[in-house]
């Protein structure tokens, strides 16, 4: 071929194609998204005046009510996380409400079983175990069988009968069921020695490690939304939800 035939054979069909608006990189103007025009709408959740957690009232001062601001804004945006828990919620709820309340537990206790676990039987780096997570010794002392053989922190119904247990005897040893909820996360000895240190009553009040500082605020923070997922965003069909556990009467 000829240099300039070749030359004059591109140059119509560059000219077709813009005469056509077929072009490769071609996009119509009224077609491209206007300068600075956001993708999605994104905005903080909005915290109510009162908060509570088993009955007890969160101090809504300035620290705890940017601690429990940060919770709610992580977890409202943790997609995939927050729609499996609200997914889950009825397959395994029914069965830990009832469990919490023969054991004397308050009904909140189940929001633990979402932050410890996002209601699914797995397993932690550092040997955690089931819905509840509860490392070996443990799970011994609150009469979960794990050996070689059989491993009880999967059993649902015996996990969260052990689990509600601990919960209770927390408690009693920290006179709070808050307390009792930072000590299932860090200890109760931790607790208790960083309360004596820091001369204080209150988990509210302590200086500790970050895990342990935002736990109390997450649980919470998924109570907010679980009850009411559609305010923060969260719009999740009925049939979309798992079907409630079917447990044996043996």
């Amino acid at each position: 071929m000829k240099k300039d035939t070749f030359i004059t054979g591109l140059f119509s069909g560059i000219l077709l194609s813009a005469v056509l608006g077929v072009g490769i990189a071609y996009t119509a103007p009224d077609a491209m998204p206007p300068l600075n025009e956001l993708p999605q709408l994104v905005r903080p959740p909005r915290l109510k005046e009162d908060v509570s957690f088993a009955g007890e009232a969160l101090p809504m001062n300035i620290d705890t009510r940017e601690r429990m601001e940060k919770e709610l804004l992580v977890n409202s945006y943790y997609h995939t996380s927050t729609i499996l828990a609200i997914k889950n919620a009825p397959r395994f709820f029914p069965m830990i409400e009832r469990i919490l309340k023969e054991e004397g537990v308050p009904d909140d206790f189940k929001y633990l079983a979402v932050a410890e676990s996002n209601l699914s039987n797995g397993s932690s780096g550092a040997g955690a175990k089931g819905l509840w997570q509860f490392l070996k010794g443990t799970a011994g002392d609150f009469g979960l069988e794990v050996n070689a053989e059989v491993e009880e922190r999967f059993h649902y119904e015996r996990s969260t009968r052990a689990a509600a247990r601990f919960i209770k005897h927390l408690y009693q040893r920290t006179g709070s069921w808050v307390n009792a909820a930072a000590a299932y996360n860090m200890g109760l000895a931790n607790l208790n020695k960083a309360l004596d240190a820091q001369s204080e009553k209150s988990f509210f009040d302590l200086n500790v490690n970050d895990e342990t500082s935002r736990y109390v605020f997450r649980i919470v923070a998924l109570k907010e939304i679980l009850l009411k997922p559609q305010a923060f965003g969260f719009y999740v069909d009925e049939d979309q939800k798992y079907a409630p556990l079917k447990v044996s009467k043996k």
